[in-house]
């Protein structure tokens, strides 16, 4: 056998045997397709989920990517069903919306326990809720009352000492829209909002953190944003006070949803569901201490004095609504 002969039979082999290997990992992939989970849980929750997972043996078996609420909910809208998602963590009006659109999400086929009823394609895993809240050390150094109400933060004093999500870019500030059309209605709750606007100036923050921050960080004296994030502040001897406000307070949730594909890995995807909805709530509960299932309960300090609930249904139509109320209030 010459020795030309030789390397070329070599190399056929060689090829052969990449084939072969390479068929057996396409195979392998196949057989271990992960579930994609795209959420827009900020970090605190999406460690509690994956730490409900990788209890549950579910490491390596899935993908999680992050995503901002109008980013996510614009795919959610956009393309329904046909999203690369298999699970979902989202804010719970968005999934209402999607699903009137598409029919794109699976019946829950476990028990939740739920105190309140959900539709039957998604469960909650946190709630956030709004509320006032102050830097009682600048109150001082201003010679400032503290507010009892989203209008007291609309008076002159408060020129450039109050800080507000802007509800085009942060859900957190739909509590705010909420609780102003709630208590005063559009006409002069449109009044209320501008004064508000004007006040804030350029404290109108693009993320719902952003006025606890400020306040904290003394550049304001009051803000409005989630109460548990004012709560945690104060706990940890910072000087900040929380104060439900005369409107009330009120909540959004966030959900988990299963997408409709019946492929490979819809089951798993259902698994995972249960185990995010029941494992991760007792790091849920204390980051966002909002009580949602049977047997839950939270400290006085978490529960707001003036729970309320918008009197239509929350839904991404009305979220646009109350965004362009924003817009002409300015």
């Amino acid at each position: 056998m010459s020795k030309r002969f030789r390397m070329v039979l070599l190399s056929l082999l060689a090829i052969s045997m990449l084939v072969v290997l390479a068929g057996c990992g396409a195979g392998s992939a196949k057989e271990s397709k992960q579930v994609i989970i795209y959420t827009n849980a900020d970090e605190e929750a999406v460690t509690a989920m994956e730490s409900s997972l990788k209890s549950a043996g579910y490491e390596g078996q899935y993908q999680l990517q992050s995503m901002g609420t109008s980013e996510l909910g614009g795919k959610l809208m956009a393309e329904g069903d046909k999203i690369e998602a298999d699970l979902v963590t989202m804010s719970s009006y968005f999934l209402d919306s999607s699903q009137s659109q598409y029919k794109m999400y699976k019946d829950l086929a476990f028990e939740t326990g739920a105190m309140d009823s959900y539709p039957s394609y998604y469960t909650p895993i946190l709630a956030n809720t709004g509320s006032i809240f102050v830097n009682t050390e600048v109150l001082k150094q201003k010679g400032l009352q503290a507010p009892q109400s989203i209008k007291d933060l609309t008076k002159p004093e408060y020129k450039d000492l109050v800080s507000i999500p802007n509800v085009l870019d942060s859900s957190t500030a739909w509590l705010l829209i909420q609780a102003i059309i709630s208590a005063y209605g559009p006409e002069e709750g449109k009044i209320v909002l501008h004064d508000l606007i004007a006040n804030a100036g350029q404290h109108i923050e693009k993320s719902g953190s952003g006025p606890i921050k400020k306040v904290e960080a003394g550049e304001v004296a009051a803000g409005f944003g989630l109460r548990h994030q004012a709560v945690r502040a104060h706990e940890k001897g910072a000087p900040i006070d929380y104060i439900d406000p005369i409107e009330g307070n009120y909540s959004l949730t966030e959900s988990i949803a299963v997408i409709n594909k019946n492929n490979e890995v819809t089951d798993l995807a259902m698994k995972m569901a249960e185990t995010i909805s029941k494992d991760a709530r007792k790091d849920l509960i204390t980051n966002y201490p909002v009580a949602l299932y049977k047997g839950e309960s939270t400290d006085a300090v978490n529960k707001p004095a003036k729970p309320m609930k918008f009197d239509q249904p929350l839904t991404v139509e009305l979220l646009k609504e109350h965004q362009q109320f924003f817009k002409d209030a300015k």
